[in-house]
């Protein structure tokens, strides 16, 4: 008979066994461990997500209670205080690289045909509260800080660093990668002029917002070919450079754009994009939102407000394995045909997690068992017959 694996082993089929065991050697996950090895602690952690589950004994009497498919997913049973000891010691990097590897996957479904990369950067807080009092404060929140660079093209999400909500956002975005011809969007909280120099070296550009006290000086006006977008107006377009004199003087062209939206609010984006018309330009800085929306979708759809332990290692876990979840959601749906919304299809998989059926069709009803005997006469069902 022909083996039908469950929507949860379907969604799982991205994560090689083989790279992943390859990760825990290197890292020395599964050292001294005798019962609960790191792919049974990623499963449970993935289902954990998937399942909604916000405590350690709502995690372990659900998946315990579905045995029957631990066989077929390489895993056993779970004791919550085993998965306790594991998410306070193993290694934090097993399930980044994981992330990175289900991520990769998730960035070559798309193509690009020649189009020009757009880099996405910037961070969301994820407040801890007064239970975690090793957690560091920003003045407004206390707890982690989570940077990601986002592709919004391939829908594409990688993890730069989690951090105390305390570090700078320039000081992490400084460690990016840069990549010649990408243009990377991003607010004023990532102000460092030394970056900025490195990423025009490296062939690539950047829009952001100048920070107020930022004087700059006018070198020359640009004409408007277009002056109005979807959502704004171009008002002005000139090329500038720093008023000071120093180190703060960078030896690259910039060019200041002033944007005013539909609301009425006047925004300034600072570039080193001599090519680009300025209704473009201000479009890239707009689309930045996506990465906001981001944030937004996974605060809300996945488990990162309420955590399975309140030491800095099991939160880090947490949310690793929240992101892995996000990129076998959108990977799933693209290599399946899902025709229905991400939100709706994530609703599904979490209803029907451990059902056998085809994961493109998750919102119709599972087709009948031919081998069932069937009424072939139903007309005659509603016939009385009186003696």
């Amino acid at each position: 008979m022909r083996f039908t694996p469950s929507i949860f082993g379907k969604l799982l089929e991205p994560i090689q066994r083989r790279q992943f065991d390859t990760l825990v050697k290197r890292h020395a996950g599964d050292a001294y461990v005798k019962s609960f090895p790191s792919w049974n602690h990623l499963l449970a952690l993935v289902y954990a997500q998937f399942a909604a589950a916000v405590s350690l004994r709502g995690l372990e009497a659900g998946w315990n209670a579905n045995r029957q498919h631990h066989y077929h997913l390489g895993s056993g049973p779970l004791v919550r205080s085993t998965l306790a000891d594991a998410n306070k010691r193993r290694p934090v990097a097993i399930f980044a690289e994981t992330f990175s590897l289900v991520a990769s996957q998730l960035d070559r479904q798309t193509r690009r045909d020649g189009a020009t990369m757009v880099k996405l950067i910037d961070a969301t807080p994820i407040p801890l509260g007064k239970l975690c009092d090793w957690a560091k404060s920003n003045g407004r929140i206390r707890g982690l800080k989570m940077h990601v660079v986002f592709d919004p093209k391939a829908d594409c999400p990688s993890i730069l660093d989690i951090t105390d909500a305390n570090v700078n956002d320039a000081q992490i975005g400084r460690t990016i990668a840069i990549e010649a011809g990408a243009t990377y969007v991003f607010d004023k909280g990532y102000c460092h002029y030394g970056w900025w120099t490195a990423i025009a070296e490296a062939g690539a550009l950047f829009v952001t917002r100048p920070k107020t006290n930022m004087r700059l000086d006018i070198v020359g006006e640009r004409p408007i070919a277009l002056a109005r977008g979807d959502g704004f107006t171009v008002l002005g377009d000139s090329e500038v450079r720093f008023a000071s004199k120093g180190d703060s003087q960078l030896p690259i062209r910039l060019r200041r754009l002033v944007v005013q939206r539909t609301d009425g609010k006047t925004i300034t984006l600072l570039t080193n994009d001599l090519e680009r018309a300025a209704v473009d330009i201000a479009a890239l800085y707009k689309a930045r939102w996506q990465i906001e929306l981001l944030f937004r979708w996974i605060k809300q759809h996945l488990r990162i407000r309420r955590f399975l332990g309140n030491n800095d290692n099991a939160i880090r876990l947490q949310i690793f394995a929240a992101m892995i979840a996000y990129a076998l959601l959108r990977i799933a749906a693209r290599r399946h045909g899902v025709k229905i919304s991400i939100l709706r299809f994530t609703d599904l998989v979490a209803l029907c997690l451990f059902e056998r059926r085809h994961l493109g069709a998750i919102e119709k009803p599972p087709p009948v068992n031919p081998s069932r005997p069937q009424c072939k006469n139903s007309k005659s069902q509603l016939n009385f017959s009186y003696a």
